[in-house]
């Protein structure tokens, strides 16, 4: 494996710094999906509805202090910003989810465009040398220049591993974040819809009672 590596000429180098990089945004966009589905808890999102239709705001932080849960965190910008600005709140709280799940997808993104044409650039050298060496000894050797064109693929084969290996990870983390977002829109509006009923039955309620008071004006007179 090492005489191959080193066979590959200069343009290995890159390629291995390209496969270390992917190799260890993989290894921590692992991990931290693991985080996130062990922190992931649909019972304590409904619970939290649930409470959030009751309208019972100081249950709902206490019940979701602490957790780790990305809707939840969310849920509860939402909640804390309720009456003033509760959906740009969740938005923007939203944006910040979305950004830790979306963290090294670009580095690894990049590292899956560029192994495959540092791989190339590498085997246009190594072809480039075989001519120059044509040139010098001419075609009496010519197991001298195929064997160099066979280093100079070295290059490409690597090249093309490290994308391969790293586009499969990388789509399924693409997938879980497209995932995430659609989860995040759902509750998010399922609790502008149960914060919406609560204000207008409020009014409703507040409206009622003001009409009471104005049909039977004895009621408020001591």
């Amino acid at each position: 494996m090492l005489d191959l590596f080193i066979s590959g000429g200069p343009v290995m180098y890159p390629l291995l710094l390209c496969s270390v990089i992917s190799l260890t945004v993989i290894i921590e966009r692992t991990f931290f999906w693991i985080g996130v589905g062990m922190g992931r808890n649909r019972k304590l999102v409904d619970e939290v509805l649930d409470l959030c239709r009751q309208g019972d705001w100081e249950a709902v932080r206490e019940k979701a202090a602490g957790s780790k849960n990305y809707v939840i965190r969310v849920l509860i910008s939402g909640i804390l910003h309720r009456e003033y600005s509760m959906t740009k709140a969740m938005e923007s709280a939203a944006a910040d989810e979305i950004s830790r799940m979306r963290r090294y997808m670009p580095v690894l993104d990049t590292m899956i465009t560029v192994a495959p044409l540092l791989g190339i650039l590498g085997t246009v050298l190594g072809i480039i040398e075989s001519f120059h060496m044509i040139g010098s000894v001419g075609i009496q050797h010519p197991q001298a220049v195929t064997g160099g064109i066979a280093q100079a693929l070295i290059t490409t084969a690597a090249g093309l591993s490290i994308a391969i290996a790293s586009v499969f990870p990388y789509n399924y983390f693409n997938s879980r974040i497209e995932r995430a977002v659609r989860i995040i829109e759902k509750y998010a509006t399922s609790f502008e819809i149960v914060y919406e009923k609560i204000v207008l039955g409020s009014k409703s309620s507040n409206s009622g009672m003001s009409r009471e008071n104005r049909a039977d004006p004895e009621r408020t007179e001591p």
